[in-house]
């Protein structure tokens, strides 16, 4: 056998045994929505149930922030992870992801909502109040890759009214949703971006803090999270998985369903259902207007490069549009 041969056999094996070994082991991201002290303890129950039914080694992978998951992913470092639909987006398109189950909420709500949190005594009732752009307000936007968090709310109140956060604050921040409402509750923040799921953990968890906010702003319907793996699993591996996710809490597990039903709760999901990454389409529909309205505001193009850039942007958009409408019809 001449060295090409033998070289390209122990690259072959190479694949074999990372392969198995890949199957085996997942590292399941968990993005950063609170401190990962409070994220830890509701995701490890469900964690050691996910490698116990498996028989894969699961292991959790926290990151600072969204885009440390989104990279983790994007180096084969992470297989699997919970993410927002922003989030799962750049991991789709970015980090060789798929979506393939959905979290459902815990009240059987179809999805939740963007808000915008004010001091309870503050004059803020509402996105008048808070856009009147003289720079006397500190603003607290969520993480650049979450959708409730930042692409909700600048695409619906900021870019919907021809508005740039910098330039209508004195400060614009970028804090987990948990930051964010404690730095209004504390009167640190004149109001930042959250979701009502946020909201009923912080109701739960802190009353107190909870009592000092107010809602101004609430979104349309934002779908529940997505999870996410990479697609190059082995599908034996992927099967294992999906059967997991999809029985779980439900009659059709092999385990303790009540049990299952309490950590999940924990979570505060019911039982999964399943997806795949059209549920992606509203939210890239989304980037896409918050992404032309950046460029209508760009003073520095000229008429006709904005042009340009956007039909572009409208013809991406359009063809989202029309697949999203055939779906749903």
């Amino acid at each position: 056998m001449n060295a090409f041969f033998k070289s390209a056999a122990a690259a072959a094996m190479a694949l074999v045994l990372t392969g198995t070994a890949y199957a085996e082991e997942i590292n399941f991201g968990i993005i950063s929505t609170e401190s990962q002290q409070n994220l830890k303890p509701k995701w490890e129950p469900f964690l050691a149930d996910f490698a116990k039914a498996t028989g894969l080694e699961v292991k959790p992978f926290f990151a600072s922030d969204y885009a440390g998951v989104i990279e983790g992913m994007r180096f084969g470092k992470v297989q699997m992870a919970w993410y927002g639909n922003k989030s799962a987006m750049e991991a789709v398109d970015r980090a060789d992801g798929e979506v393939f189950t959905q979290s459902v909420n815990v009240d059987g709500n179809p999805g939740y909502w963007s808000v915008i949190l004010a001091p309870k005594d503050s004059k803020l009732n509402s996105v008048e109040d808070l856009l009147k752009c003289d720079k006397s307000l500190n603003f607290g936007l969520g993480d650049p890759n979450s959708t409730s968090g930042f692409l909700v709310p600048t695409t619906f109140v900021f870019a919907a009214n021809n508005v740039d956060p910098k330039t209508c604050f004195k400060n614009v921040t970028n804090s987990n949703h948990e930051t964010n409402a404690m730095a209004v509750a504390n009167g640190q923040l004149d109001a930042a971006a959250n979701n009502t799921e946020n909201l009923a953990i912080l109701e739960k968890n802190n009353p107190d803090a909870f009592a000092k906010v107010k809602v101004i702003w609430k979104s349309p319907l934002i779908a529940s999270d997505p999870i996410v793996w990479r697609k190059d699993l082995p599908e034996e591996t992927k099967a294992k998985i999906k059967d997991f996710f999809l029985s779980y809490g439900t009659g059709k597990t092999k385990g303790d369903e009540a049990a299952e039903k309490k950590v999940l709760a924990g979570l505060d999901w019911a039982p999964f259902k399943p997806s795949n990454d059209d549920q992606l389409l509203p939210i890239r529909i989304m980037e896409l207007t918050r992404q032309i309205a950046k460029i209508q505001a760009d003073d520095k193009l000229s008429e006709a490069e904005k042009k340009v850039e956007i039909e572009k942007l409208e013809a991406e958009k359009a063809d989202f549009e029309k697949k999203l409408k055939s779906i749903q019809s």
